[in-house]
């Protein structure tokens, strides 16, 4: 069987809203990827408004969530009816903001440095994931913070070797995407890669956090047969440490735009904890 040409174009998620809706934010493992992105973007949050860029915002939760605390939101996905979503997720919430319907590459050009630049489960769709990259987070001014997530190569790996059968083999090819039923990335990301071409492009690292370090692994007669609220437990503490981290399904990194012409300093984020409530739900393959 040959395999299936990775995308020339990025990714657009119209025809699959619903899915996205229920299944990856509905759940226990998205409420858990939202509540450690928003552990680790808090400080932020709290502090003096900015500028934010929410550059692939989906159905914008996490900008809502800046805006709800008086920050300047921009927001962009080439996604007509997630976009849509967003915007009735605003008007609802009486808050405003400039919600642009058209591909990051082309945003970035019409806006000035941002505090704050969110990139959060989009590389791994695009067609020229660092090029893009490069692109986005040119426009986070100096002092200024990305926060990229991203699907894991390494997660991919482990998961599927798990799994065994016919994946084996589309492993050992790196011929993953289009494989099974699910929704599997064509361009996974290693974080050590990432890490150093932020290191390389100014940033230093405030945070790196493993979203899912545990669950995903786990045959779902173990992970029905659990308290999830332990396991959420699980994956709190260990989230952050070296080698956990780095297995995560998602890696969330926390870079701050060193500014040339000023001395270093200490990083002006840190970590703060946040309780939202965890439903509990099992799910199967990639995502």
């Amino acid at each position: 069987m040959s395999q299936k040409p990775k995308p020339l174009a990025d990714r657009n998620f119209d025809k699959m809203v619903t899915k996205f809706a229920n299944r990856i934010y509905g759940t226990f493992k998205g409420q858990l990827r939202l509540e450690l992105l928003q552990e680790d973007l808090g400080a932020l949050r709290d502090g003096a408004p900015m500028d934010v860029w929410d550059a692939g915002c989906g159905f914008g939760q996490m900008a809502l969530w800046f805006g709800e605390q008086g920050h300047r939101i921009t927001g962009c996905d080439i996604s007509e009816k997630m976009l849509a979503e967003a915007q009735d997720r605003f008007a609802k919430a009486e808050i405003e903001a400039t919600l642009i319907q058209a591909p990051a590459q082309e945003v970035a050009a019409t806006l000035p440095p941002q505090d704050l630049v969110l990139f959060h489960a989009v590389i791994e769709w695009l067609a020229k994931p660092i090029e893009t990259l490069e692109i986005v987070a040119d426009r986070v001014r100096p002092s200024g913070h990305l926060s990229l997530l991203f699907f894991n190569h390494h997660g991919l790996i482990y998961r599927n070797a798990l799994r065994g059968s016919w994946r084996l083999k589309y492993l050992l090819e790196e011929a993953w995407y289009g494989k099974g039923k699910n929704l599997t990335p064509p361009h996974p990301q290693k974080p050590e890669e990432l890490i150093a071409w932020l290191q390389k492009h100014g940033f230093e690292i405030i945070a790196h956090t493993g979203i899912r370090v545990f669950h995903d692994y786990m045959e779902d007669e173990a992970r029905n047969g659990s308290d999830m609220e332990e396991l959420r437990l699980l994956e709190r503490k260990y989230c952050r440490e070296e080698t956990f981290r780095d297995m995560g399904r998602y890696v969330h990194l926390l870079a701050k735009k060193r500014d040339e012409g000023a001395p270093r300093s200490a990083p002006s984020c840190s970590i703060r904890t946040f309780h939202p409530t965890i439903m509990g739900v099992s799910e199967p393959f990639a995502m």
